[in-house]
């Protein structure tokens, strides 16, 4: 059993806003249609529905390094203001050596030089276009939040595609276990992308609407940008922090895309969770799902959620809502989940509805899709996040209530 660690209230920037408290509004508006962007991809082609940002981002700081400066970045740097507080706190009490960075993504700033390989498509030469490999490294994200804030503990990306922002989460967590640092701003950032939009569309795993997670009907996915960040903690150093209480993760190498169909890697990941956290399946009262509407990942997701949990714990996907944001998923969906914890941003204790309603396919074994009436029924909220990515790779999150006597030792 693990011991657990804290995080801070989230920053959180999707198409449902820019803090937790207009996600989690969103969310619980049970009548309201997701409010995804439907556009051409590419101009001219199928019109797809995205969880695009489309408002205007803060500006960067003034003398970034110019490799730092893709709207990947930017979109995370405009999230973390929501937590420059604890982010500030937390350096000056431990010092800028013992804080830690970790981040997830998969896009980083690849598009930033879309248009220089255009010019040599079209028969232009490298030398007329300035080309800046910088832009486009993984490791980008996490140079970023190190270089703005001045940190200089241990910083890196996890890129293991729809599982990176939960593999972040759960880095961090061992990064403190593990006396590495006192504190950890982690998360996952992911941009829209043509080539991940092309590649999607390629495999054919597109929905024609809003993506519809185990409904009879449903045709795949939409992709979404986010940016979802914490400060994580040895100990509850803010008032308002939860405790990540397990993580457990697993690697099933079934298909470089496609799900291992019995789900085999997926209920091991929630295995290991509970154990880490010293519960039972009884214990839990939501799931976030990871449920993209594919036909393969909700029969994989259903069978372990069914094998694990039986069909009696409310569980709901919310992609619908915020588009499928690929590594910035499992951070994100980590966050709508400190959410539904939290009795401040959740004072009654409602749990959002699965969206559509009514179209659950009765093929898919039964699992406790929730209703427009669902609440959390536990006095003790805990909950799962879930996250599944190509290559096999499995996450799950739990996040929950301190036990009765834990209190936090404010900054």
């Amino acid at each position: 059993m693990d011991t657990p660690v804290y995080l801070s209230l989230p920053a959180v920037t999707s198409v449902l806003g820019d803090d937790l408290a207009a996600h989690i509004d969103a969310l619980l508006g049970c009548d309201a249609a997701p409010p995804l962007v439907f556009s051409e991809s590419p101009p001219g082609g199928r019109r797809y529905a995205f969880g695009a940002v489309t408002r205007a981002l803060r500006a960067f700081p003034a003398h970034l390094p110019a490799p730092l400066c893709s709207r990947n970045n930017r979109l995370l740097w405009h999230a973390l203001q929501q937590i420059e507080p604890q982010i500030a706190a937390v350096k000056a009490r431990f010092g800028k050596h013992r804080v830690a960075v970790v981040m997830g993504t998969s896009t980083t700033g690849g598009d930033e030089n879309k248009a220089v390989f255009r010019h040599v498509a079209e028969g232009g030469s490298w030398a007329e276009q300035p080309f800046d490999y910088g832009r486009q490294l993984m490791a980008s994200p996490a140079e970023f939040v190190a270089e703005v804030y001045d940190l200089c503990g241990p910083a890196y990306v996890v890129s293991t595609a729809c599982t990176s922002g939960a593999r972040a989460l759960i880095s961090a967590a061992r990064l403190l276990r593990a006396g590495f640092c006192d504190a950890v701003v982690c998360g996952g950032a992911d941009t829209l992308s043509a080539l991940t939009v092309h590649g999607f569309a390629s495999l054919e795993v597109l929905s024609a609407g809003v993506a519809r997670p185990f409904a009879r009907m449903r045709d795949g996915i939409n992709i979404g940008e986010a940016a979802a960040a914490f400060v994580m903690t040895r100990e509850p150093l803010f008032s308002d922090g939860l405790p990540l209480l397990g993580c457990g993760a697993s690697g099933d190498a079934y298909h470089m895309s496609s799900p291992r169909p019995d789900g085999l890697g997926a209920v091991l990941a929630f295995q290991t969770a509970l154990s880490r956290a010293g519960l039972s399946a009884a214990d839990i009262g939501w799931i976030n799902l990871h449920g993209t509407g594919t036909q393969q990942n909700d029969a994989m997701e259903s069978a372990a959620v069914a094998a694990v949990f039986g069909s009696g714990t409310p569980c709901t996907s919310t992609k619908p809502f915020t588009g499928h944001t690929l590594a910035a998923a499992g951070a994100l969906e980590a966050a709508l989940l400190w959410g539904m914890v939290s009795r401040s941003l959740n004072a009654s204790g409602r749990l959002p509805p699965q969206w559509p309603q009514g179209e659950a396919d009765e093929a898919l074994p039964p699992i406790g899709l929730t209703g427009r009436n669902s609440r959390w029924l536990q006095h003790r909220r805990i909950g799962a996040s879930a996250s599944f990515a190509f290559g096999g790779s499995n996450a799950v999150l739990i996040i929950g209530e301190p036990a009765e006597g834990s209190a936090p030792n404010p900054l």
